[in-house]
């Protein structure tokens, strides 16, 4: 009896995160949070669940952009992150091109109309336009950035080279017209869009090699009030995505995953390498964070630098998983 009546005080966190392997024990319940139980919330098109939390603060505990995050924290949304990094991989293939008008050097994007799926603040998006800078010495203020939706963040305001696509139009139309130079972050099954880097997964792998170039796209995070009225939920939380990841792990690299999917790969490859493909915590991804941070102000996403330590709870600043 006293089990579940434990069962019962505890707080239930309403939560999104979408179903892959890393979140697998968490989704199927084999693992909860120490003190707290999750009710996930299914929604179909994660990028609706960013909208609606940064929007409404609908959930407790939510999957997030880092960058929707970031923007959001500057504009005073009241969330906090954990570190808790559940999608990151390689954009060098976000960045596609019509093979007939294909360019030669992405430098040549300078000058020209280039298509953003969604808003400007997409992380992919801002993981593309620093490759482009990084590596290809493009000077990102000279490009029109033409968006095909809106902002998450709505008290956001993007820099004057950042438009919206006129009324009517698709970035798929205008790539294939000419009239855009390349698009990123598109869906698309047109066989004369491809992408601007050859072999961009490669190039991906290259850039870790070289610099350990991986970037991170998603985080956790919870909101204050739930933060507040539960000074353990931060390092429940953190701990029980970390256990569920471990688990994960634990079956990539012995080979039992049933139907690996790229990402799968991705990470197996990672693994093989010597790294860990989804390194949890603060101090194992604070290079990247602070390459992300550092681009955001390059592209006008934040108007003032941020540390890293202030964009997580504190509780989860010395936690790794």
């Amino acid at each position: 009896m006293k089990e579940d009546s434990d069962a019962m005080s505890r707080p239930v966190l309403k939560t999104v995160t979408r179903l892959q392997g890393n979140n697998a024990a968490l989704k199927s319940g084999a693992v909860t949070p120490e003190g707290f139980d999750l009710q996930f919330e299914e929604v179909p098109v994660l990028v609706q669940a960013f909208r609606r939390m940064v929007r409404q603060l609908e959930f407790d505990v939510c999957e997030m952009a880092l960058t929707t995050y970031m923007c959001a924290r500057e504009h005073g949304v009241k969330f906090t992150g954990l570190p808790i990094f559940l999608v990151r991989g390689f954009h060098h293939g976000a960045i596609l091109q019509n093979t007939d008008f294909a360019i030669g050097d992405p430098k040549e994007l300078e000058g020209k109309r280039v298509g953003v799926n969604r808003g400007y603040t997409v992380t992919t998006g801002v993981w593309a336009r620093a490759i482009l800078q990084d590596e290809y010495g493009v000077d990102l203020s000279k490009v029109t950035w033409v968006l095909s939706g809106d902002e998450h963040v709505e008290a956001y305001r993007a820099p004057p080279n950042v438009v919206s696509i006129a009324e009517g139009a698709t970035i798929e139309d205008q790539l294939e017209s000419g009239e855009l130079a390349a698009a990123i972050n598109i869906k698309t099954d047109n066989p004369k869009f491809q992408p601007l880097i050859p072999e961009p997964l490669e190039a991906g792998f290259a850039a870790f090699r070289s610099r350990g170039h991986y970037p991170i796209n998603h985080l956790v995070v919870v909101r204050n009030d739930v933060l507040e009225a539960h000074p353990g939920v931060a390092a429940a939380v953190f701990n029980a995505f970390a256990a569920s990841k471990q688990q994960y792990m634990q079956k990539l690299t012995r080979g039992e995953l049933g139907n690996p999917d790229a990402l799968d790969r991705l990470h197996a490859r990672i693994a093989e390498m010597g790294g860990d493909p989804l390194p949890y915590g603060i101090e194992p991804n604070r290079k990247v964070i602070e390459e992300l941070i550092g681009h955001a102000m390059t592209q006008r996403i934040l108007t003032k630098p941020v540390t890293v330590e202030s964009l997580f709870a504190p509780a989860t600043h010395s936690l790794t998983g």
